[in-house]
């Protein structure tokens, strides 16, 4: 919130009963589903992000996930039963909206629109998909249709691909829904790490050697935000943020790059700097090795480097392909 976020989700991803339960016997955290059901998690959870808010104008959005129910094929009727637990809380709770995100199948994004609608919210909703279409190989564009079709007032992409990706699979659905005549608001929240290797599969990123816990040196500068902020908004995406690989500021910089057309709005973690590394003008010599970095045009013209060498710019060999 203080790196100037309009939208404050619910920590509540992952938390359905199906899932809870799912964990094997020597996985952490596998007496979960014993212990507290969806509600309970997602009570807690969107009591911590109202005392967040406070009084202030951040909305507050209910995050719902993905089903086990789905992935077993145990049909709509227990896929939507699901998806009915998880909103009780963010209904009784007043949240300001409801998302169903991180959904690799359209269908069961349609599924869970049809539940969401009918509680009295606007809806978004977001698929993990990138330009070869749903998990089931339903192109991207039809994705789009089919979501805005079933009601969803936002539409768009949340994990699995890098921000290039990302915008230009955002990019074939605002075609797509163009075409047919509708006009859903746009979203797009990809992960902060650059896979470009990644781009033509299903499962994205998960598939780098380096997942899950060694993806540091493919991390987002806050300059490289900058540009997918203004690419993004450029492309008349209005919902724009990020996924794995995010940080504060990440957020930051989205929020400076479009604070012009937010009305000059800014979080209060930009009181603490200069962007573009404005904060390091200076006059004194001694700080010889920080002159000449103080301006947009230097951090857009540095290339960063990895810094091993020997090691590869992307991988030849994804895992286990």
């Amino acid at each position: 919130m203080r790196a100037g976020a309009d939208v404050l989700q619910a920590f509540t991803f992952w938390s359905t009963d199906d899932r809870l339960s799912l964990s094997g016997p020597d996985a952490p955290g596998n007496e979960t589903g014993k212990s507290i059901t969806c509600k309970e998690m997602n009570d807690q959870a969107c009591t911590i992000v109202k005392e967040v808010v406070g009084d202030g104008d951040t909305l507050v959005c209910g995050g719902l996930s993905n089903t086990p129910s789905y992935a077993q094929g145990k049909g709509r009727a227990a896929v939507q039963k699901e998806f009915s637990k998880q909103v009780d809380s963010f209904m009784e709770q007043d949240v300001d909206f409801l998302l169903a995100e991180f959904i690799g199948n359209v269908e069961e994004a349609e599924w869970a629109i049809e539940v969401l609608k009918g509680k009295g919210k606007p809806v978004a909703c977001t698929l993990r998909i990138g330009p070869t279409g749903d998990d089931s190989g339903v192109p991207v564009g039809e994705c789009a249709v089919r979501m805005a079709k079933a009601g969803a007032d936002v539409v768009g992409l949340n994990c699995r691909f890098d921000a290039n990706t990302c915008l230009k699979t955002i990019k074939m659905m605002k075609d797509a829904l163009e075409k047919a005549g509708l006009s859903p608001y746009l979203m797009v929240q990809p992960n902060g790490y650059h896979s470009p290797e990644t781009e033509q599969t299903k499962n994205g990123w998960t598939i780098l050697p380096e997942f899950p816990f060694a993806l540091g040196p493919r991390q987002m500068t806050r300059f490289e935000v900058h540009h997918f902020a203004r690419a993004a908004f450029d492309l008349g995406v209005r919902y724009i943020g990020g996924c794995c690989g995010f940080e504060p500021h990440h957020i930051r910089a989205i929020s400076e790059e479009l604070s012009p057309e937010r009305g000059g709005k800014l979080g209060d973690a930009s009181k603490k700097h200069l962007p573009w590394g404005g904060a390091l003008k200076t006059d004194q010599s001694e700080k010889d090795f920080i002159n000449g970095k103080d301006t947009r045009e230097y951090w857009e013209s540095v290339k960063p480097a990895l810094g091993r060498p020997g090691f590869p710019d992307v991988q030849e060999k994804l895992f286990r392909q």
